[in-house]
């Protein structure tokens, strides 16, 4: 059974990305224990589910991080390693689903690591100080300093017990002074702290999908829209790494096949001063930002490659909207250029 409920998320995930999630590359390195359940479950993309007739050789099957019952003193505790380094604007702890073996308490430090993993000489700072944690909720802390960037977290929990989900919003880390004038980079790689700030449906999967790494593994790897019944087409909105002029574009529909876009388009504008939400009248007005690749017909399962006199030269933007006509998926979105 799939947990179903809608929760409202706090202001610092606006914007934000999950630098804790699996899908991006964040892996558990280290736990006390996780006799019932590894730390890797807890840090999936999808939200936690229950099952209440699955059961494993240690017990009731837990989608989560579950240690066993403390029977002695102490606490238990797991390090993450984060999918990117970056800075943290706060923190889901969701037990989801745990009970009657939840944790009491839970704190959160961080540390950061120029290369590996935490040695015994790693400084540890605490980011969430030792709060209460209930049964079966999500909750939100946020995180006073914003400006500093991490690698690593460590999530304690008191004394023991099951976290469902870790989501640690924040935004990816990358030094763009290291980055030449006439460099090229893709602007859209959310490595490169690029993100999706609004869409118009995202049935199948998330648009910050089309900004991952690697070319895809799956159809569940892209952003995919739900069959559209009336007028219009689908479309995202995505704020680049860092103000660019962009060059070339791939857009690829990897592994959609009777479900990929009839046509694809992207505009682009100019906004240094937008925020993490768009308004719908701003959301209107993207309609008529300056285009960048017109109308392309699109085929299933390839690589779209456009440059040269196929891209017009609109100059710097920060933010682009990808048009998908009338609807389908995207695996992979790049878009080459030179940082402004």
């Amino acid at each position: 059974m799939l947990e179903t409920s809608t929760v409202v998320l706090p202001d610092f995930a606006a914007g934000a990305v999950n630098l804790a999630s699996a899908r991006l590359g964040a892996v558990g390195v280290f736990s006390t224990d996780e006799f019932f359940a590894p730390v890797s479950r807890m840090l999936n993309d999808e939200p936690a589910s229950f099952d209440p007739d699955l059961y494993d050789d240690n017990g009731k099957y837990m989608d989560g991080w579950e240690s066993r019952r403390k029977r002695v003193p102490g606490h238990d505790y797991a390090v993450i390693r984060l999918a990117m380094p970056g800075r943290i604007f706060g923190f889901d702890v969701d037990t989801r689903f745990f009970t009657g073996n939840y944790p009491p308490h839970g704190s959160i430090e961080a540390a950061f690591v120029e290369s590996g993993d935490p040695t015994d000489a790693t400084v540890w700072t605490e980011l969430v100080a030792k709060s209460p944690l209930g049964a079966s909720a999500q909750h939100f802390f946020a995180n006073a300093d914003t400006s500093k960037v991490w690698t690593h977290l460590r999530l304690h929990i008191y004394p023991d017990g099951g976290v469902a989900r870790l989501r640690v919003y924040g935004a990816a880390h990358f030094d763009w002074l290291k980055v030449g004038a006439t460099e090229e980079i893709d602007l859209a790689y959310i490595f490169h702290g690029a993100k999706s700030l609004a869409w118009s449906d995202a049935h199948y999967g998330h648009p910050d999908k089309i900004l991952s790494p690697g070319r895809g593994t799956n159809m569940g790897d892209g952003w995919e829209t739900k069959r559209r019944r009336g007028p219009g087409h689908d479309w995202a909105i995505i704020r680049l790494g860092h103000p660019g002029v962009i060059n070339r574009v791939l857009i690829d529909t990897h592994f959609y096949k009777g479900n990929y876009p009839d046509t694809c388009e992207l505009l682009g504008a100019y906004l240094p001063d937008a925020g993490d939400t768009f308004s719908e009248a701003e959301i209107a007005a993207s309609e008529q930002w300056q285009p960048i690749l017109t109308r392309q017909k699109m085929q299933m399962d390839a690589e779209h490659f456009y440059e040269g006199d196929q891209i017009q030269k609109v100059g710097p933007v920060t933010h682009v909207r990808i048009g998908v006509h009338p609807d389908g998926g995207v695996m992979r979105l790049r878009l080459f250029g030179t940082k402004a």
